[in-house]
């Protein structure tokens, strides 16, 4: 199972570990992910994912994850986000007609 955020595909980033005498050694920053349980308002349905702590900050932002998928770009998202906004779109469209 990769780090990487399920909604926003964010990864780690790499760096340095500087020493006092500048000696640069190679290190990575992981991704704060946490597993957590995500309902869809419109789909009447949960949905497991493995988050950043930043982007589950965004969805609570934008109400829920209804709102964050409708809010963000689809070449943005992942493939599993994706086939959920793909749905989410496609329920609302059948109750609107």
């Amino acid at each position: 199972m990769s780090r990487a955020c399920d909604l926003t595909g964010k990864i780690h980033q790499t760096g340095h570990n500087v020493s006092h005498s500048n000696i640069k050694t190679k290190r990575r920053f992981m991704v704060n992910l946490n597993k957590v349980t995500l309902r869809s308002e419109f789909l009447k349905k949960n949905f497991r994912f493995r988050v950043a702590a930043s982007t589950l900050r965004t969805v609570d932002k934008h109400g829920g994850l209804d709102g964050f998928l409708s809010k963000m770009s689809s070449r943005n998202l992942t493939d599993k986000a994706s086939k959920i906004k793909k749905l989410i779109e496609k329920n609302i469209k059948n109750s609107n007609n």
